[in-house]
């Protein structure tokens, strides 16, 4: 192969890894503008109760999840059948619609409404991270998939402060945002995305059996060491679903704090995560392996989750927050370790099957979380622990780095890099 053409190739993986990065910044700038919103959406249809309100949080989230996991395999198995580009489309159109109804909705049943669609067609992450597997070497994965925590950082250093600052204009006001940039992002798709995975690539046929559930985990126990690492994926994703089951509420019970203050403080969460994601993922994965990498990224976010739900006041929390980045590394570390062990017509449901885990998750963890917050509230004048929610998923995280010294080892490629 000439020079010239490797060139060629690398500046289209470069240009389609950009495309990527705008899809998936949109999407959690839209995501990111209702977070602070949403729950007193909910509180106020509740009753103005911050205990009721946290169990209509809980249960939104667990249907929501619910979908998840029954869906997401279906997309991953179709993307891999006709391709990554129509799937991504079809899931940020819903989330358009999903904001829409949020919007309008005149009680919980249309925000209950508005969940079910999101949940369906929300698979534009675990579509994208075939996306990057498709189009990135090997080697260079982790780095890549680093891209999409990037996305996630920027775009929760923009989301929930705007949303906070809209929603003391207006509750409903973020939520018409919000759908505004979903469907500009669709459109942005439409016309710019390029498909990633050619046709001598795709599946040749559509499998019902891998695209259930519970098929689709079949693929984690085919292939070395894939479950478990499907075991830390599956304490990740448990333990991060404390944030955003009781993280506005929690915030606004012990702290004070209003919307447009839970929006700084996610805006310089997300600054911290650009500093780790876009800054230190990549060399932290070239001086200390993918496997240190992610050890790193368990202990600091089980540290981190210890802060904050011990931490009395304001000045403590802060102090938990750059040790909290750092929990950063665990998804590029952890999908770049994964990839390496499938095909490349396996990646997407490699993908949907990592979904479903995180979907699984979504059924426990919003419920978990939100009933242990709710009854440390009505016994806080005896227990004293109202961050005793927190404290679970940090002690998920230091259970989850205790797994990984033994299941997270290198591996050998699992296909031939590109010449």
């Amino acid at each position: 192969m000439s020079a010239d053409s490797g060139t060629i190739r690398a500046g289209r993986r470069k240009a389609a890894l950009g495309f990527i990065f705008a899809v998936a910044l949109m999407d959690v700038l839209s995501m990111g503008i209702m977070i602070p919103v949403l729950p007193n959406l909910v509180k106020e249809f509740a009753g103005g109760s911050t205990a009721s309100a946290s169990l209509w949080v809980g249960l939104f989230a667990t249907v929501w999840a619910l979908m998840q996991f029954f869906c997401a395999p279906i997309l991953g198995m179709l993307s891999d059948r006709y391709g990554r580009r129509p799937v991504i489309l079809i899931s940020v159109f819903g989330l358009g619609i999903d904001y829409l109804f949020m919007a309008l909705a005149p009680s919980l049943a249309w925000l209950f409404l508005g969940r079910v669609i999101h949940g369906i067609t929300a698979a534009s992450f675990s579509t994208a991270g075939a996306y990057i597997a498709d189009v990135t070497p090997p080697e260079k994965r982790a780095k890549s998939f680093g891209l999409i925590g990037a996305a996630w950082s920027v775009g929760f250093v923009i989301g929930p402060a705007l949303g906070g600052y809209l929603g003391e204009i207006n509750i409903r006001l973020p939520f018409y945002v919000a759908a505004g940039l979903a469907l500009t992002n669709w459109l942005y798709g439409y016309f710019i995305l390029p498909e990633s995975l050619p046709p001598e690539k795709r599946e040749k046929a559509f499998d019902w059996k891998k695209a259930n559930p519970l098929g689709s985990l079949t693929l984690l126990r085919s292939h070395k060491d894939l479950l478990g690492f499907a075991s830390l994926w599956f304490l990740f994703h448990l333990a991060h679903y404390v944030l955003p089951a009781i993280f506005v509420l929690y915030t606004g019970h012990r702290y004070g704090w209003s919307m447009q203050q839970v929006g700084l403080m996610l805006m310089i969460t997300g600054l911290l995560g650009i500093v780790v994601q876009a800054g230190l993922v990549g060399p932290s994965v070239k001086r200390l392996g993918e496997r240190r990498a992610l050890l790193l990224g368990m202990f600091c976010g089980a540290a981190g989750f210890t802060i904050y739900g011990l931490a009395p006041t304001q000045e403590v929390y802060w102090i938990g927050m750059p040790v909290f980045a750092l929990m950063g590394l665990v998804q590029p570390g952890l999908q770049g370790l994964m990839t390496r062990r499938v095909q490349p017509h396996e990646q997407g449901q490699l993908q949907g099957a990592n979904s479903s885990i995180a979907g699984l998750t979504g059924l426990i963890g919003p419920g978990l979380y939100t009933v242990i917050f709710a009854w440390s509230l009505r016994n806080e004048a005896t227990q004293h622990m109202p961050g005793l929610a927190v404290l679970l998923a940090g002690a998920l995280m230091a259970l989850g780095f205790i797994l990984a010294l033994r299941f997270a080892k290198a591996a050998p490629l699992a296909e031939p890099q590109p010449a």
